[in-house]
C-alpha cells in the first residue's frame, strides 16, 4: 500500500504541474513496478501481449471515424434537425443544445469533440437569442458529458478493454443514465429560461411549414443519424462485434463525408486523421503503461489490500460506495475521461468486484462519476474547454454550472450507484447478462 500511495501521489503532483498525461502514467507505472521489485522483463511483454487484443482494435477505428464525421459538417445538420422538431418554444434552443450533444456523442464518442463541434455553433446562437453567455457556456459544458454516456463512448471502450469486460454491455450500462441526465437538463433549462425575459423564441411557423422544415432537416441529417443506428443495431442484433462495428463505421464515414455532406476533402480529412492518430497514440501509450501497473498491482495483491482497507473503515456498503464515488469524481477532476476510465478500471474495478458490485454496474458508476468530475470545479477539464470555446470567464458560467450539476447530474449519479437496475436493465434485456 505504501508503494501504491507514493505512486498515486507522484501521479497527482505531476498532473497538477501540467506534465503530459501519457508521460506521467509511464513514469508512474515503471516506478511502481520497480519499487515493488517486479521484473520489467516479465511485465513489458505481458503489456505488449494485451495490446494485441482484437477488441482493442475498435478503439482507433472509432476514434478515426468520429474525427472524420466531426470534420464532415454534420454539426449544423444535427442542430437543424433537433431544432425543427422542438419548434419555436421559448427556451427551445437550450434543449436543442442538450439533445444535439447527446446525438453527437453517439457519432463521435467524445466530450471534447462535442464541445468543439456543437459549442462553436450553439453558444453564439444562444447569445444571439438572449441567453447569457455564461449560461450558454455552462449548458454546453455540462451537456458534453452526455457524449461519454451515449454509445459508442470512447471512455467506455477503454474501461471495458482495460477491465476485460464486454464492450457491448459497458455501452448499454450508461444509456439510461445518459437519457435521464439529458431530460433533467432540459427541464432545468426551461425553468431557468422562464426567469430570463431577454430570451427570444424562434419565429413561429404554420403547421404545414413546420412539417416541411422537419422533413427537410430529417432528410439532410439522415446519413449522420444512420451511423449509430447501424453500429449499435449491428452490435446488439448479433450481426457484428464492436470491433467490426468500428470498421463498418469508418467505411460508412468516408463516402458520407466526401460525397454526401462534402465536408471532407484531402485537407480536412488528413487534418482529422492526424488529430485522431495523435489521440490514439496518447491513449494507447497510457493503456500500455497502465497494463504494466495493473499486472504489478495484481502480483502485489493491491486490490485485495484496498478492499481490506475500505472494509476496515466501515462495513456499511452505502458508506463505501459513497467513498468510491468521491474518489471517482476526484479522478475526473484531475484527468480527462479516457485517462480516468483506465485508472478506474485498473485500480478500482477489482475493489468493486471484491465488494460484490457487478462489473457492468460499476462501469455505469464510473461513467457517470467521471463525467461529473470532468465538469466540477476547480479542475474540470471539459468545463474549462467549454469556457474557452464560449469565450466566457469562469465567474460567468460557474453558478449555472453548479445548478446543472447539483440538480441534474448528481442525483443520477446517486441513483445509478444505489439502484443497479438502471445500469443492468438493458444489458440483461439485450445481452442476457447475468
Amino acid at each position: 500500500m505504501l508503494v501504491l500511495s507514493l505512486t498515486l501521489l507522484f501521479i497527482v503532483v505531476f498532473l497538477l504541474l501540467g506534465m503530459p498525461v501519457a508521460y506521467v502514467f509511464g513514469i508512474g507505472s515503471l516506478g511502481f513496478a520497480l519499487l515493488a521489485g517486479k521484473s520489467l522483463g516479465y511485465l513489458v511483454p505481458h503489456a505488449f501481449w494485451q495490446l494485441g487484443s482484437f477488441a482493442l482494435l475498435s478503439l482507433p477505428l472509432f476514434i478515426i471515424s468520429g474525427a472524420l464525421m466531426g470534420a464532415s459538417g454534420i454539426s449544423d445538420r444535427l442542430v437543424n434537425f433537433i431544432n425543427s422538431i422542438v419548434g419555436s418554444i421559448r427556451g427551445a434552443l437550450g434543449a436543442v443544445t442538450i439533445i444535439t450533444c447527446a446525438l453527437f456523442g453517439a457519432i463521435a464518442g467524445s466530450g471534447a469533440s462535442a464541445i468543439a463541434a456543437i459549442g462553436s455553433i450553439m453558444i453564439p446562437k444562444m447569445v444571439q437569442q438572449g441567453y447569457p453567455r455564461g449560461y450558454a457556456t455552462a449548458l454546453v459544458g455540462c451537456s458534453s458529458v452526455l457524449a461519454l454516456l451515449i454509445p459508442p463512448s470512447v471512455p467506455m471502450i477503454v474501461f471495458a478493454l482495460a477491465g476485460g469486460l464486454s464492450v457491448a454491455a459497458a455501452f448499454l450500462s450508461t444509456i439510461l443514465p445518459g437519457i435521464m441526465i439529458a431530460l433533467i437538463y432540459c427541464v432545468i433549462n426551461f425553468i431557468y429560461v422562464r426567469r430570463l425575459p431577454g430570451v427570444k423564441a424562434d419565429v413561429k411557423l404554420e403547421p404545414a411549414e413546420r412539417r416541411k422544415l422537419v422533413f427537410s432537416s430529417t432528410r439532410k441529417a439522415s446519413w449522420a443519424l444512420m451511423m449509430p443506428v447501424i453500429m449499435l443495431g449491428g452490435i446488439y442484433g448479433g450481426v457484428f462485434t464492436p470491433t467490426e462495428a468500428a470498421a463498418v463505421a469508418l467505411i460508412y464515414t468516408l463516402p458520407v463525408g466526401f460525397f454526401i455532406y462534402k465536408g471532407l476533402n484531402f485537407k480536412t480529412a488528413s487534418d482529422a486523421i492526424v488529430k485522431g492518430v495523435i489521440s490514439i497514440g496518447a491513449i494507447v501509450t497510457m493503456i500500455f503503461f497502465l497494463f504494466i501497473m495493473s499486472r504489478a498491482m495484481i502480483l502485489e495483491q493491491v486490490p485485495q489490500q484496498l478492499s481490506a482497507f475500505l472494509l476496515s473503515l466501515s462495513d456499511n456498503k452505502i458508506f463505501i460506495l459513497l467513498l468510491i464515488n468521491l474518489v471517482l469524481i476526484l479522478i475526473g477532476m484531475l484527468v480527462d475521461d479516457v485517462s480516468g476510465s483506465i485508472l478506474a478500471s485498473i485500480i478500482l474495478l477489482p475493489v468493486a468486484t471484491d465488494l460484490g458490485i457487478h462489473p457492468i454496474h460499476f462501469a455505469a458508476i464510473v461513467g457517470t462519476n467521471l463525467g461529473l468530475g470532468n465538469i466540477t470545479p476547480p479542475c474540470a477539464p471539459l468545463l474549462y474547454m467549454a469556457g474557452s470555446v464560449g469565450k466566457a470567464q469562469i465567474n460567468e458560467y460557474l453558478a449555472p454550472t453548479l445548478k446543472f450539476l447539483l440538480l441534474g447530474h448528481l442525483p443520477i449519479v446517486l441513483l445509478v450507484t444505489f439502484v443497479p437496475d438502471l445500469a443492468l436493465f438493458l444489458p440483461r434485456l439485450l445481452l442476457g447478462l447475468e
